[in-house]
């Protein structure tokens, strides 16, 4: 492999580590408030939510183009707070994979906060615990796993991310170019060889990871029982 690739795994990792962080932080309170909230509008959330799972990503990828131009509100707040354009840029294909892979770390930690037994944090509750308290002592430990699984969705969808990446960030070597665009561009220029090392590569990846996720769940599933 080239240095271009190399800058391109480099890319991805960072991007794909930073979205599942900065998404543990965002889906874990929506998750729990969708997961307590009783409302007929509620699905109307969870499709927002859940809307990436089926929406093109171009599509998505165009709109946040669009909302990222720099004589937009966006654009222009960003542009005005760090001197930097916010389409073409890491920034910009980082908002656009939270955007894109929310629900894959919500939905998983919805079910797990639905599965909660109530009679737990009323226990809780009557021994004086605070509501950050009984979530920090109770709620964590007992969906621990589903937090591994929601760290390890996010980061492999968003390591296979090319749609919207391509849209809002192009294709800039060691800025915005990922792995999957540097694959497209090997498969492009007929470059065979470097074509099946990457592709290859995140096929075995994608696999161990999946297959690691599948052992976790399979310990919490029988920690239950």
């Amino acid at each position: 492999m080239g240095n271009s690739d190399w800058l391109a795994i480099i890319v991805t990792l960072k991007l794909a580590f930073f979205t599942s962080v900065i998404l543990l932080f965002i889906g874990t309170p929506l998750a729990w408030w969708m997961s307590r909230w009783q409302s007929r509008f509620k699905p109307v959330i969870q499709a927002v939510v859940a809307l990436p799972l089926i929406l093109p990503p171009t599509v998505l990828g165009f709109y946040l183009l669009v909302a990222f131009a720099p004589n937009t509100l966006v654009g222009q707040f960003w542009q005005g707070m760090t001197g930097q354009q916010l389409a073409f840029s890491f920034s910009g294909i980082l908002i656009g994979s939270i955007f894109y892979s929310l629900p894959f770390v919500v939905q998983p930690l919805h079910s797990a906060f639905m599965q909660l037994n109530p009679r737990y944090l009323d226990v809780a509750q009557t021994m004086g615990l605070t509501g950050w308290q009984r979530f920090i002592r109770l709620v964590l430990p007992l969906t621990r796993s589903s937090f591994i699984t929601a760290f390890g969705l996010s980061f492999a969808h968003t390591v296979g991310e090319f749609g919207v990446v391509l849209m809002i960030g192009g294709n800039i070597p060691g800025e915005t170019q990922v792995l999957s665009i540097a694959l497209f561009d090997h498969v492009e220029s007929m470059q065979y060889t470097q074509a099946h090392q990457l592709a290859g590569g995140l096929l075995i990846a994608s696999l161990l990871l999946l297959a690691l996720l599948y052992r976790i769940n399979g310990r919490r599933e029988a920690l239950w029982k």
